[in-house]
């Protein structure tokens, strides 16, 4: 007798995926990830940035948001659950009423590394945002106690690590001052 086939998940069905539950899940290669609760670092840390970059986008009154909890497609049968993620207006005008998973590439994401989730920051993600061609990436590791912030360039992303006091560079927003000891010490 043969075992019965694997169905792998379409992302319209992703979409759609409802356990009756609070988890939160990526779909990677057509399965559902489980998201491990975060943190509370990890918490701190997304709120501290996305308060700023709100105060930066309103102060330079530009057509963004920033927006927490929601989804990118990343892939045919692939989502991921950025962090933080700026996006315009006119994208999120075109899906208002869509289930908050972009199909097309925002301005800007931000993933925090946790123990569990280090291969997948580093790695995958990074290699799906690039892609993607989300135009700049950060890495937040509190573990390591750096931000590395990633700008796409023909096609790969070039890094370049901040630590301590060393002011942040960010071609998205040019004008921003912070630095990693500000944003990890929350």
């Amino acid at each position: 007798m043969s075992a019965l086939a694997y169905k792998l998940m379409s992302f319209e069905d992703y979409l759609t995926y409802d356990d009756q539950t609070d988890n939160r899940y990526e779909l990677i290669d057509g399965e559902l990830a489980l998201m491990s609760p975060p943190a509370l670092i990890h918490i701190l840390i997304a709120d501290f940035l996305a308060d700023l970059f709100k105060q930066e986008v309103k102060r330079l009154q530009l057509d963004w948001y920033c927006l927490k909890e929601v989804g990118v497609r990343t892939g045919f049968h692939k989502s991921r659950l950025p962090d933080i993620a700026i996006v315009t207006k006119a994208q999120v005008e075109k899906m208002r009423n869509q289930v908050a998973v972009f199909e097309v590439s925002p301005l800007l994401v931000v993933e925090i590394v946790s123990e569990s989730s280090i291969k997948q920051d580093y790695r995958f993600k990074r290699t799906e945002y690039a892609a993607l061609e989300i135009p700049e990436y950060w890495i937040v590791d509190p573990l390591e106690n750096k931000v590395s912030v990633l700008v796409l360039e023909d096609g790969f992303y070039e890094v370049t690590e901040f630590k301590g006091t060393q002011p942040i560079v960010s071609p998205t927003f040019k004008e921003l001052v912070v630095m990693p000891d500000s944003i990890l010490q929350q």
